[in-house]
């Protein structure tokens, strides 16, 4: 299983439904969005951080462990949107920084994420960082008009994007066995749709990826057994 991150507004969705249509041997699993606007939650977080921070990122950690747990032994070749580590390191932790949450609240967050990553989630196969400049998403954030996100400044973006940075480039503090997953970095400030050339690009550097990648471990999982 690989993994899909990036900002708010970086292209996730937009890239996961063109690498359905070109890479069809590549199964892609959207972030589960619609579970968080149906009830309010996104929009109450995004209008008032400090009060429902702790909610929203419990509530998304609950959501995504179970989606990991559902998909981490299936379909190798399989790219999901988004993550319980980007949601700990980048947005849990921003909240952390920026004092949405509390150093309690977060203590607790931190235990659950500690005892669930290691209890029940298996290390993806790789991670697929969509970097994109913080000002680009806030525009194709404007564009798209998704319900909820209105209220979201430019400022928030750019620390997101600062978390984004540090969690996968630098690996800062991560859990040890998330220091060794290969990370494939694609800058897609450009817009990428319209560009048929530059989409090539991209999609065939996220095929040998995934194809290297796993390779790799089916080799190193032989060599152990044998």
């Amino acid at each position: 299983m690989y993994l899909l991150e990036g900002n708010m507004g970086a292209g996730k969705s937009t890239l996961l439904h063109l690498i359905k249509k070109h890479l069809p041997h590549i199964e892609v699993i959207q972030e589960s969005v619609d579970k968080w606007h149906n009830n309010e939650l996104l929009a109450h977080f995004y209008q008032d951080q400090e009060r429902w921070a702790y909610t929203m990122e419990t509530f998304t950690l609950l959501t995504r462990v179970k989606e990991h747990m559902d998909e981490q032994n299936k379909n190798p070749h399989k790219i999901m949107e988004r993550s319980i580590y980007s949601g700990y390191y980048c947005f849990a932790k921003n909240g952390l920084l920026q004092g949405t949450l509390s150093k309690d609240e977060w203590a607790v967050h931190n235990e659950w994420f500690n005892f669930l990553v290691k209890q029940k989630c298996t290390p993806p196969h790789g991670f697929i960082y969509l970097q994109t400049v913080p000002e680009v998403c806030f525009e194709r954030m404007a564009k798209r008009n998704r319900s909820g996100e209105g209220a979201v400044p430019l400022e928030y973006l750019s620390q997101l994007h600062q978390q984004h940075e540090a969690f996968l480039l630098d690996k800062q503090e991560v859990i040890e066995h998330l220091r060794d997953v290969p990370v494939l970095t694609l800058e897609v400030s450009e817009e990428f749709v319209t560009n048929e050339k530059f989409l090539k690009e991209i999609l065939n550097k996220i095929e040998q990826f995934v194809l290297k990648t796993t390779t790799l471990e089916e080799q190193f999982k032989q060599n152990s057994l044998s």
